[in-house]
């Protein structure tokens, strides 16, 4: 995919350009919206008006990180979610699990190549790891899903969020010094190999 000519033609009004460039980007979007949100519905929401947002917009690029800049856009509609969702209060779609119950995969996070025991620990990893997510500041859950759930570079980072890369750098320290200690009360919950050093059997 020649993406500096896709974008070039997008931003010359070709809807083809643009639309292979969202095929290429929706899944990470969607992704990333997803674990800001904790909500399917709200980051289907988010990552639609992230790409009209980006198609409006498009002109305006000059360069750079194409991925962080589309990271941006999701950024900023997660927050405008989070925003409503305080305006109109929702019960979250998955339970806090402190009854011990166990509690449907999204469908998003389907694999079928997993046996049923790893299925089973993959839940049990992707619900301890999303709820101390959820337990962290907006600022810190989006730097930590971009940079290490997304693998994006701390400069990169600091261009989708529009803040300083000393910031990035120290909220990130504090948001997975505040994951660790979260995870600490899930160890007994995760496989071996999730553990953190000390916590193994």
């Amino acid at each position: 995919m020649d993406e500096t000519a896709l974008i070039h033609d997008a931003q010359r009004g070709d809807l083809n350009a643009f639309n292979t460039l969202v095929l290429h980007y929706q899944d990470i979007l969607f992704n990333t919206a997803m674990r800001v949100l904790g909500d399917e519905e709200q980051a289907a929401d988010a990552t639609q008006e992230a790409f009209i947002s980006a198609f409006r917009s498009i002109t305006s690029f000059r360069g750079g990180s194409f991925k962080a800049w589309l990271m941006r856009t999701v950024t900023n509609a997660c927050y405008d979610e989070l925003r409503r969702k305080k305006r109109r209060p929702t019960t979250p779609l998955e339970p806090e699990m402190d009854d011990g119950e166990e509690v449907e995969t999204p469908r998003w996070l389907a694999d079928p190549g997993l046996t049923p025991e790893q299925a089973a620990e993959a839940d049990e990893v992707e619900h301890a790891i999303q709820h101390c997510l959820e337990n962290l500041p907006t600022d810190f859950r989006t730097v930590v899903v971009l940079a290490d759930i997304q693998g994006m570079d701390y400069v990169e980072v600091a261009a989708s969020v529009r803040a300083p890369l000393g910031t990035i750098k120290s909220r990130l320290a504090r948001a997975r010094l505040r994951l660790r200690e979260c995870l600490q009360g899930f160890a007994e919950l995760l496989p071996a190999s999730y553990r953190l050093e000390g916590e193994k059997a």
